[in-house]
């Protein structure tokens, strides 16, 4: 059971004093600010350069016909998009406020074992276009991907717009 109140926003994480994010307290936070967060079978996250990579159980996610349910990965997908931004945004020492605009899912393969999500800007030059415009509008907007491994099958595509507000 919960203990957020529908309409209050919760406390923000502060920023790390040497710029450096411990994902595993990110974690702990994100579990708590999003209470569905604890049931999404995020077993780690991991940063590597441009990518987040997050490994998930299968277990928590399964559908009636014992692979991944494409609710829960729709949703996993639209939250790992809206942590990258975040944890992009915290290196920049700067928390604000993120929304996803727009997400969109396709399905190639089923879900049948433990996997991993890879979250990467759509465009090479996108972190850099959304500091522009941070500075020179207050706010700005980034296309994510993100790809569903279960072993080495791609078995999920997604892609997210993401916007940073004033």
């Amino acid at each position: 059971m919960s203990s957020r109140t529908p309409g209050v926003p919760y406390p923000r994480l502060p920023l790390p004093e040497d710029g450096r994010e411990d994902l595993a307290t990110f974690q702990r936070w994100l579990a708590e600010a999003i209470p569905m967060v604890a049931s999404l079978g995020i077993e780690a996250m991991r940063e590597e350069g441009e990518r987040l990579i997050w490994n998930l159980a299968l277990a928590p996610n399964l559908n009636d016909k014992g692979t991944g349910f494409g609710g829960a990965l729709a949703a996993q997908t639209t939250l790992q998009g809206w942590c990258w931004v975040t944890l992009w945004l915290r290196r920049q020492g700067q928390a604000r406020d993120v929304v996803v605009a727009e997400a969109t899912q396709r399905f190639l393969a089923p879900v049948t074992g433990d996997y991993r999500l890879v979250c990467t800007p759509s465009e090479p030059d996108g972190p850099q276009r959304l500091a522009e415009r941070l500075v020179m509008h207050g706010k700005g907007r980034i296309t994510l991907t993100q790809t569903l491994y279960c072993g080495d099958t791609r078995c999920l595509e997604a892609t997210g717009h993401y916007a940073v507000l004033e």
